[in-house]
């Protein structure tokens, strides 16, 4: 067995049932221990575009929201539904998006010791995420700090893989696969120009990267869903036949039949709550790196602000895409019916043929639009984690190294990338849910206090008056 193998092999065990039974009963347990924060969404989506000059941080709430965003929606969002469906059926999407509407529960978790525990370095530049959140928030100090380096050295690797090289190969493979007879140069200048867009605005620092994504993910979103909805105009016959399918198949396992494949529950539920904790990043740890430079007068307010990247990458976005991939299929039941016959095995092919059968070019506008725009908004995102980790674990004169490789990677991701590569980025960002998921669990008591008296005891506009300590930077 080559080495690949056995990489593709551990790939697959670590996505599977264990990550997540760990990541799904930690969503369900810190829904009941939060009191089902789940109810103040529409508080967090206020917030999220309310101003709060006189609080300490260097981007708004939003900025913040929009950098996750950025990072958080990308291929799962389209590729990723579609193998969910093809691998577990048309009953995954409501696993997939059962996983968001608990996830927020633990989204908001996660960012809210990451803000607690956040530090400044010597520019008063905020620092925070589970690593800062181990290292100050544990008991057992020596422990605390070996997860925290363990979450920073998943967090580096994973920076490269997700969200520089697949991203950026996922974006040339869209848009070469859309020009008939494509000149081979075309990879090339395709792997120039993201490499380029990417440089300018990842060197200039958080600052650079908010003002980007502030703008491109507002866009991004909205184009994508309008032309979802459209499409679901297009295909309005089929809808109540899509919510039928899925639904049923979510619980009742069946066989093959009506141009579907025949699936168990059991597949459903794995390949649903795998590509939707992929899909949305919760407990992951991701996120709150970047949550911990918003502008916030307590670590409620962001939290709260934060958990809404949950609602609106999966309960939003893939919850579009399933729709249209689904109601497609109703339409043209020839799709199913090549699943069955395995003519079609990858998200991918089931993307493009679903989307290329909606009439008047709409679906391949969207598909392409949305890919390019989400994909490069993920290399955007993923940067400034990466930067982080690599800060946390070998101080700041490694910050432009690190971004001058993320950028090379990014280039050779876009003229071509292997599946090891894929393999290893996948296992380690499978991995930082690990260390993040014990603080969250640890922490899961101050967790609660400070819900309890911010939220539900009515202080949400209290200024938090803990100090935020200056760290020394190597």
């Amino acid at each position: 067995m080559d080495v690949a193998t056995i990489i593709g092999n551990i790939d697959t065990f670590v996505w599977g049932l264990p990550l997540i039974v760990m990541l799904l009963g930690t969503h369900l347990f810190m829904t009941v221990r939060t009191g089902f924060i789940q109810r103040k969404l529409f508080t967090g989506i206020r917030l999220s575009v309310t101003k709060d000059p006189d609080a300490p941080g260097d981007v708004s709430q939003f900025g913040a929201l929009a950098t996750a965003l950025a990072a958080t929606i990308g291929t799962g969002n389209i590729v990723g539904v579609a193998t969910a469906l093809v691998a577990g059926g048309p009953g995954a999407l409501l696993w997939m998006w059962l996983t968001g509407v608990f996830g927020i529960a633990t989204k908001y978790s996660e960012t809210l010791i990451a803000v607690k525990f956040r530090v400044r370095d010597h520019k008063g530049n905020m620092l925070g995420g589970a690593m800062y959140a181990l290292e100050r928030g544990f008991k057992n100090k020596p422990l605390g700090k070996f997860l925290a380096i363990c979450f920073a050295l998943f967090g580096t690797i994973a920076s490269f893989g997700i969200g520089s090289a697949v991203q950026a190969n996922a974006l040339t493979s869209v848009v070469v696969t859309a020009i008939p007879s494509a000149p081979w140069w075309l990879t090339w200048v395709i792997a120039g120009v993201v490499a380029f867009l990417s440089g300018i605005v990842i060197i200039g620092g958080v600052q650079s990267i908010t003002k980007v994504t502030e703008k491109l993910v507002p866009f991004m979103a909205f184009f994508y869903v309008a032309g979802c909805l459209i499409i679901l105009c297009i295909n309005s016959q089929y809808l109540g036949q899509a919510f039928s399918v899925i639904l049923t198949d979510a619980f009742v396992p069946r066989a093959a039949i009506g141009g579907f494949a025949g699936y168990g529950i059991q597949m459903a539920m794995q390949y649903g709550c795998a590509r939707g904790l992929f899909s949305n990043e919760s407990g992951l740890g991701s996120a709150p790196i970047v949550a911990s430079a918003a502008t916030t007068r307590n670590p409620v307010r962001q939290a709260l602000v934060s958990m809404t990247g949950t609602f609106w990458d999966t309960v939003v976005i893939c919850a579009m895409t399933a729709l249209v991939l689904v109601t497609t299929m109703c339409a043209d039941p020839s799709l199913g019916a090549d699943i069955v016959a395995g003519n079609i095995a990858k998200g991918a092919t089931l993307t493009n043929q679903a989307f290329a059968l909606i009439p008047y070019n709409i679906g391949t506008v969207v598909l392409i639009v949305g890919m390019v725009t989400f994909t490069y908004s993920t290399i955007l995102g993923w940067s400034y984690y990466g930067n982080r980790c690599v800060a946390y674990l070998l101080g700041k004169h490694a910050i432009l190294p690190y971004e001058i490789l993320y950028i090379a990677v990014a280039f050779v991701g876009a003229v071509g990338i292997g599946d090891l590569v894929w393999n290893i980025s996948d296992i380690t960002n499978a991995l930082m849910a690990v260390p993040n998921v014990i603080a969250v669990l640890a922490l899961s008591g101050l967790i609660w206090k400070d819900t309890k008296h911010y939220v539900y005891d009515g202080n949400l506009d209290e200024f938090d008056t803990a100090d935020i300590p200056i760290v020394a930077t190597k």
